[in-house]
């Protein structure tokens, strides 16, 4: 496919008609009155590249080297054993939970950072179906991110009482979520924010619908958490797990996150009953008392140096208006979709994401057939997004540090790339472990 010729601006668009030179300045006045422009600054951004990966992996934070060094020196190398009291190494769980509660809606004490997303999913999908006992039904929809589909299947295989997982098929909306939670359904577990399309669902109405039926959610912010302002508490939410190295930053491999709201602390068992959870677990008592609180919920020893790197990390979010945030997300998504088809046309593919800006997160999805290849070519180009099976070219945009020009230099190079099509390149078709 060629692209369509430049047809100017379209909703979303800030570049008025003109020469392409202006078009690209009204991008960079935006950038000008942008109210986060400064945090950019907090980050180590490879220089000509437009980096629109956050959400597979935050950029590095600017403090985390050295600080990551600090620790790895000082409070390992000389001060050893020490540091689990002098540095409170023993701590960090709960202080990265208080850090992050704010950019998510909750009180510091429900939130705590441990395990992998999906380890933290399991062990409150076993938590939350011991809270209704007498229903059988895990509900979700099939298009719900793999792992967790997974560990749904497996948490109900476990427990063996007759549990399943009902998977809603085809292209489900909100009405149809709602109206399948019924007087067996004991846990309804949702991503906001779908990993392909971008899709958010609405957290508060979800949320409310399911406890009118006497449900439970527990929700997947993988992709809201650091990208726009989630509020829990508003929406009376549950359960929730989330993420630490996407738009948290906290690099690869990142521990997660998971938040129980306090009603629920004192009565949901942990489903892993670690050393770590226990109420004294330095008593080494043979038997097992659960601590209080959501402490309860830790299991084996912290990962100090991961959770190091993630602390410097959430320093990125001093002085950030979460109303900035969410404003920026949307206003560089919509150029985004606004620019892409104004100059690509059909070339660009088909529009998967929601237009309407409050249906979707900080991402942008086209399907196109070829989309593995032109998304190598993009790379190749300076442009890196990601690629989702079977042909989604997703794009997400972290509003930290991503610039309103950085919109218009990428779908630049996109248009680029789609005349000189050496996406056909053989090269551009190899496929490695990561895709």
């Amino acid at each position: 496919m060629n692209p369509a010729p430049s047809t100017g601006p379209r909703d979303g668009d800030p570049a008025g008609n003109g020469s392409p030179a202006a078009h690209r300045q009204a991008y960079l006045d935006r950038d000008a009155a942008d109210p986060l422009a400064f945090v950019r600054e907090r980050f180590i951004l490879p220089a000509g590249l437009i980096y629109l990966d956050g959400n597979s992996l935050g950029a590095l934070p600017r403090a985390l080297p050295d600080h990551l060094q600090r620790v790895v020196t000082q409070e390992w190398g000389q001060d050893l054993i020490r540091s689990w009291n002098d540095a409170d190494w023993i701590g960090l769980p709960a202080r990265l939970g208080a850090r992050i509660a704010p950019l998510i809606g909750a009180r510091p004490h429900e939130v705590i950072v441990a395990d992998s997303t999906s380890l933290n999913l399991f062990k409150l999908l076993i938590g939350g179906l011991a809270l209704r006992p007498e229903r059988r039904t895990v509900l979700t929809e099939a298009g719900n991110f793999p792992t967790d589909r997974y560990m749904m299947e497996g948490a109900c295989a476990l427990l063996g009482r007759g549990h399943r997982c009902l998977a809603l098929t085809g292209d489900v909306d909100e009405a149809a979520l709602i109206a399948a939670i019924d007087e067996d359904t004991a846990l309804v577990v949702l991503t906001q924010v779908d990993y392909r399309s971008g899709r958010m669902l609405d957290l508060a109405r979800i949320t409310a619908a399911a406890h009118e039926r006497g449900a439970i959610v527990l929700w997947d912010l993988a992709h809201s958490a650091g990208a726009f302002a989630v509020d829990l508490g508003a929406a009376g939410a549950d359960l929730a797990v989330g993420c630490g190295y996407k738009y948290l930053n906290g690099g690869p491999g990142a521990p997660a996150f998971l938040y129980v709201a306090e009603r629920w602390q004192e009565v949901m068992l942990p489903a892993l009953p670690g050393w770590m959870g226990h109420a004294e677990p330095f008593g080494l008592e043979e038997g097992y008392r659960p601590a209080t609180g959501l402490r309860r919920q830790l299991a084996g020893t912290p990962p100090i140096l991961a959770l190091a790197a993630l602390d410097a990390a959430l320093t990125v979010w001093d002085g950030v208006d979460l109303s900035a945030l969410t404003a920026k997300g949307r206003q560089l998504t919509a150029s985004f979709i606004a620019l892409a088809e104004a100059r690509l046309g059909a070339a660009a593919g088909r529009l998967v994401a929601p237009r309407a800006p409050t249906q979707r997160g900080s991402q942008v999805s086209f399907a196109h057939p070829d989309a593995f290849a032109i998304m190598q070519c993009l790379i190749a180009a300076g442009v890196v997004g990601d690629f989702r099976e079977p042909d989604i070219l997703r794009f997400g945009f972290a509003p930290l540090y991503i610039r309103h020009v950085d919109i218009w230099d990428a779908v630049d190079r996109w248009v680029e790339v789609m005349r000189a099509a050496a996406y056909r390149e053989p090269r551009f078709n190899r496929r490695g472990a990561v895709t």
